[in-house]
Formats: structure tokens, C-alpha cells, sequence
């Protein structure tokens, strides 16, 4: 099992769907992790639960919406399903310290900052870094519509005082307003797909699954192809 941080206050939400869709359809288990204080996915996701936390699965992918740990998560798959706690990837979706060290990220965990560049992204997303004590590698997951070098400067500055190592490379997802129309339609839609998506949205969403895996470019392409005729 792995776990994969998506830190941040932007909104991860409908990212990581995508993320996690095409790792199920490379026959991975995967359980995405709603730790937000907005908790997105219990609006966007359809379901007939009605609880303060529940399990749902959308399209073979669970979330897991309103709870506080993994252990939490367990005891919830044990006593409601039955089900063994068997998941091949665990992406959690996280805007506080507390989420980071309640579901208990280590310094191996991959980790994603995810962030617009207006400040309070910037500022309240890397309030979630600030209690670390040991260096941490991460990786910038940045949504822009021109990237611009004063930009990543800005948010090197912002955090220059922190226990994070900025990996070299660097993923841009575009404001699009074509991108997001896709969104909205799928969320309206209650589905997963990706047609009418831009290159560049796809470009970052496959780098990550890639990274993740570990699977090579040809396989993680396959997998979006079949998503798309979807």
C-alpha cells in the first residue's frame, strides 16, 4: 500500500479522480481520502449515504468522505463491509497539519503541493508544512494560466523558512476554461471522463499516475485511451 499527499487548499478534488480512475483501470485499488475541511466529494460524488463518515465507491474507485485516520477507515471497512483493507494506493486529499499528521504522512510518502497563485492558496496551503521538523521532499502541482518566473520565485520566498525540498520538477495545469467546463459536465453528469480535456490537463494528470506507479508512458497512455472511449 502507498500512500500519496496531496496537500494544499486549492481544489484537488476532481484531480485526483482523474489520478485515481486511471490507476483503476491499470487494475490498481485505490481509495481517495477527502480530509478537507470543505469536504468536496460528499457534494460531487453521487451516493445515498447519509452519514457524518461513509465509504462510497464512484466509477471503482472509493472515497472515503469525513474521517480523521486510517485507522478510523479500517475499523469503518471491517465493521460495515467486511471488506479487507487491501488498497494499492491510498491519495489523500489534505488542506491542514492535522490531516497531515493524523493519517500519519511520512518522509517516504510521495507528496504533491497543489496551489493557484492567489495568496490565500499559497499562504493557508503551506500552513500544513510549517509544524515539519525533517527536510520533505515535494513535488509543485501548480494551476496557472501563464507561468510566469516571478510566480514560483513568489512561492519559493513564501517558503524559504520551511522544512520542504522542492523536486526539481515542476507540473502546470492550465486555466482552461475549456478544462473546466469537462468538470463541471462530469460532475452534473455524475461520470468520470476525460474527452474534451486539454493536452496539457492530460499531460500532467498521466505524469502523475506515472510517477505513482511507476508504470512506463505506453501503459499509463492505454489506460487514459480507454477512459476516453468511456
Amino acid at each position: 500500500m502507498q500512500k500519496i499527499a496531496f496537500i494544499g487548499s486549492y481544489d484537488k478534488a476532481d484531480m485526483m479522480l482523474y489520478v485515481g480512475k486511471i490507476l483503476s483501470i491499470m487494475g490498481k485499488k485505490v481509495l481517495i481520502v477527502d480530509a478537507t475541511a470543505l469536504q468536496k466529494t460528499r457534494y460531487i460524488i453521487p451516493t445515498m449515504q447519509n452519514l457524518k463518515q461513509y465509504i462510497t465507491t464512484f466509477e471503482k474507485v472509493d472515497i472515503a468522505i469525513g474521517f480523521e485516520s486510517i485507522d478510523q477507515i479500517k475499523k469503518y471497512k471491517a465493521t460495515n463491509d467486511g471488506d479487507p483493507f487491501d488498497y494499492d494506493y491510498i491519495l489523500l486529499d489534505i488542506d491542514s497539519y492535522r490531516g497531515y499528521y493524523y493519517f500519519g504522512i511520512k518522509t517516504e510518502d510521495k507528496k504533491y503541493f497543489v496551489t493557484s497563485f492567489d495568496l490565500y492558496c499559497l499562504r493557508r496551503g503551506l500552513q500544513v508544512f510549517k509544524k515539519l521538523e525533517t527536510p520533505t521532499a515535494v513535488t509543485k502541482v501548480l494551476f496557472t494560466k501563464e507561468m510566469l518566473a516571478e510566480e514560483d520565485q513568489y512561492l519559493n520566498y513564501l517558503s524559504k523558512n520551511l522544512k520542504i525540498q522542492w523536486n526539481s520538477d515542476i507540473l502546470f495545469f492550465p486555466f482552461e476554461l475549456g478544462d473546466q467546463n469537462v468538470i463541471f459536465s462530469n460532475q452534473r453528469s455524475g461520470r468520470i471522463r476525460i474527452k474534451g480535456l486539454s493536452t496539457q490537463y492530460m499531460d500532467g494528470i498521466m505524469y502523475i499516475v506515472e510517477e505513482i506507479s511507476g508504470a512506463g508512458q505506453n501503459e499509463v497512455k492505454k489506460a487514459a485511451k480507454v477512459l476516453e472511449k468511456n
